[in-house]
């Protein structure tokens, strides 16, 4: 699968959210939008991933960033993952994982030393016009948030 590039066009999209709600990312143009994609809802590394943005939040926000999280989970799972965690941030269901594909976030990955297809960790940074800024694949659960402020000066 062919991984997103800086300067290249973020594929458009519309999933469901948590809240029932439909988020396209033509709605956000003109805005600056992190687009974080985790492999399962309420797992260990994708709860401190998630709380790591929560707890970020009101930084990136206050730099213009809009934060979103894609996952291949259902809606009810987002749902209750948001409620657990008290997330303040839109969850994204992408069940037949098109968008991670579109992205560049589904493919084999190694884990635990087996090779399975899946859910690649990854963070795509999109700005106003839509375009790539920064695009990270593989990455780790735990310090990828602070590492990515530091790299967008937040």
């Amino acid at each position: 699968m062919a991984r997103l590039e800086p300067g290249q066009k973020a594929p458009d999209f519309a999933l469901p959210s948590a809240d029932g709600g439909t988020v396209t990312l033509q709605e956000l143009r003109g805005g600056k939008v992190v687009v974080y994609f985790y492999p399962k809802a309420s797992t260990p590394g994708c709860t401190t991933e998630a709380c790591d943005f929560r707890d970020s939040l009101a930084s990136l926000q206050g730099a213009g960033y809009t934060v979103l999280g894609i996952s291949p989970d259902a809606v009810p799972a987002l749902q209750k993952f948001t409620e657990e965690q008290a997330l303040t941030f839109p969850l994204l269901s992408d069940e037949d994982h098109a968008v991670a594909e579109a992205y560049g976030a589904w493919g084999e990955k190694k884990n635990y030393g087996k090779v399975t297809e899946g859910l690649i960790r990854s963070t795509v940074v999109i700005d106003e016009e839509g375009t790539v800024e920064l695009a990270k694949y593989n990455v780790k659960a735990t310090g990828h948030v602070e590492r990515l402020r530091r790299e967008l000066g937040v």
